[in-house]
C-alpha cells in the first residue's frame, strides 16, 4: 500500500493554496506535477555538469554524455526495447509522431491507406492528414461507439493490402478509454502495415512493453510522467529507423559532410540533430526511476480506486453525464451537466482551488461525435486522494446551483 501523505510531501506544489483554497490538482492528463527529486536533478545538472554532449573530450562533456546515455538506457529497459539505439530523444509525443510521418513521406504512394482512430488527439490526426495530402495516400478512420470504445469489427473491415500504417493511442486523453492495442497491432501486421502507438496518456499509468506489443513505433512525453516539459521518447524498431530518412539536418546526425555529399550517423544520432534538451533527457531518467520506486502496480491500484470513487460520487449529481463508459479505463472522468457549459463549471470550481481541464481536449472529433462543445475532464494521478475528489464533487454541486 502507498503512503499517500508521504508521497504528497514529495511534490512541493501540492502543498500550496490557489485562490485561498488548498490546491486540488486534477489536470494530470495535461501535465503531471514534479517530485522534489526531479526538481533537484534539474538544478544538479546545471550546477555540476552543464556541457554539450557527444562532442567534447573535456571532463564535463564526458560526464554529461555519460548521464544522457545512461538515461537512454533507463528508458530502453523501462519500455523493454531490444536496443538502446531504438530509443530516440524528442521534445515530446508530437515531435515523435511528426518524425515518423516525415519519414513515411518517402514511402507512401497515391492510393495507399493510413488508418487512424476516432479517439485520437489532434497530434495524431493532423500530421497524418498532412502526410496524406503530400503523398496522395488516403486517411481511413476507425469509428467509435457510445461508450467511447473503438469498434473492432469496423477496424478489421478497414484493413487491406492497401493499409500501410495504423496509428492509434494507447489510452484516450479525452475519455480515458484503454484501447486493445496489442490485438490491433497483430491485425495490422497481418496485412503488412506498420503501427505507431501514441503512448502519451499511457506511460503515467503503466509500463509499456514494446517487444510484447510488437509495435513498430511508440511515442510518449516526459512531462506527463513526472518529468520535465520539452522531453519525450520515440521508440522505433531498428529496421524501421534504418529505413526512414533523417527528420532534420544539422550537427550530430552526420558522419561526414562535404559540399558534394553528406553521409548520416548511425542510430540513434541519425534522428537527433543539434544540441538536445540535455538536462531534460537526463532528468527524464530520474523521473522514470522515481515512478518505478513507487511501483506501477501500486500506482494502478491507487488510481483504480480513485476512478471508482469519482465515478460513483459524480453520478449522484442529477443531470451529470460521464463520457467514456467503456470497461477498460485509466483514471480519467470526462463529464458534463445538462444545460451548463463546461467552461463555466471549470471557472467556478477553480475559484475553490480545483484544477480541471475544460474544452475539447485537442480531440474535437470525439466532441463532434457526442454533439457537445467539450467536457469537464478530471484526470487523477497516484498522488491524489479520495478526499480531494470529495472536494471536487462538492465544488461541482455548488457550481451547478449557481449556474442553474
Amino acid at each position: 500500500m502507498l503512503d499517500i501523505q508521504k508521497i504528497r510531501a514529495e511534490f512541493p506544489i501540492l502543498s500550496q493554496t490557489v485562490n485561498g483554497k488548498p490546491l486540488v490538482y486534477f489536470d494530470n492528463g495535461a501535465t503531471s506535477q514534479k517530485p522534489q527529486i526531479v526538481i533537484d536533478a534539474i538544478a544538479k545538472y546545471y550546477q555540476e555538469i552543464n556541457a554539450n554532449i557527444h562532442r567534447g573530450v573535456h571532463t564535463l562533456s564526458q560526464l554529461a554524455t555519460d548521464a544522457y546515455e545512461i538515461s537512454r538506457s533507463k528508458v530502453q529497459h523501462h519500455i523493454n526495447a531490444k536496443f538502446a539505439h531504438e530509443v530516440l530523444f524528442t521534445s515530446g509525443t508530437t515531435h515523435g509522431i511528426n518524425l515518423v510521418t516525415n519519414g513515411f513521406a518517402s514511402i507512401l504512394k497515391p492510393g495507399d491507406e493510413v488508418i487512424v482512430s476516432s479517439l485520437e488527439h489532434h497530434s495524431n490526426i493532423v500530421p497524418w492528414q498532412m502526410l496524406c495530402e503530400k503523398t496522395g495516400a488516403v486517411l481511413r478512420v476507425i469509428p467509435m461507439n457510445e461508450d467511447g470504445e473503438l469498434i473492432m469489427e469496423a477496424y478489421e473491415a478497414l484493413l487491406s493490402e492497401k493499409t500501410k500504417v495504423v496509428t492509434v493511442n494507447h489510452i484516450s486523453n479525452a475519455l480515458g478509454i484503454i484501447n486493445p492495442v496489442k490485438y490491433m497491432i497483430e491485425k495490422a501486421h497481418a496485412v503488412g502495415a506498420a503501427v505507431l502507438i501514441d503512448g502519451a496518456q499511457a506511460v503515467p499509468h503503466l509500463k509499456p512493453d514494446v517487444q510484447d506489443l510488437d509495435c513498430d513505433f511508440y511515442a510518449f512525453s516526459g512531462h506527463k510522467m513526472c518529468g520535465p516539459t520539452g522531453t519525450g521518447i520515440l521508440y522505433g524498431k531498428e529496421a524501421w529507423l534504418n529505413k526512414l530518412p533523417p527528420y532534420q539536418g544539422g550537427g550530430e546526425m552526420i558522419k561526414e559532410v562535404t559540399f558534394e555529399k553528406t553521409t548520416y550517423a548511425d542510430l540513434p544520432h541519425k534522428f537527433e540533430a543539434g544540441t538536445p534538451n540535455i538536462a531534460g533527457g537526463i532528468v527524464l531518467g530520474t523521473a522514470i526511476d522515481y515512478l518505478n520506486s513507487v511501483g506501477f502496480e501500486n500506482i494502478q491500484k491507487q488510481e483504480e480506486e480513485l476512478l471508482a470513487h469519482a465515478t460513483k460520487s459524480l453520478l449522484e449529481i442529477e443531470g451529470l453525464k460521464i463520457y467514456g463508459t467503456g470497461k477498460n479505463k485509466a483514471s480519467v472522468v470526462s463529464f458534463n451537466i445538462d444545460g451548463i457549459h463546461p467552461y463555466d463549471i471549470g471557472s467556478i470550481i477553480d475559484k475553490l482551488g480545483i484544477a480541471v481541464r475544460t474544452g475539447h481536449h485537442c480531440a474535437q472529433p470525439i466532441m463532434n461525435f457526442f454533439c457537445i462543445p467539450g467536457t469537464i475532464r478530471a484526470s487523477f494521478s497516484f498522488y491524489n486522494t479520495k478526499e480531494e475528489i470529495d472536494l471536487m464533487v462538492e465544488a461541482v454541486k455548488k457550481a451547478k446551483t449557481m449556474l442553474s
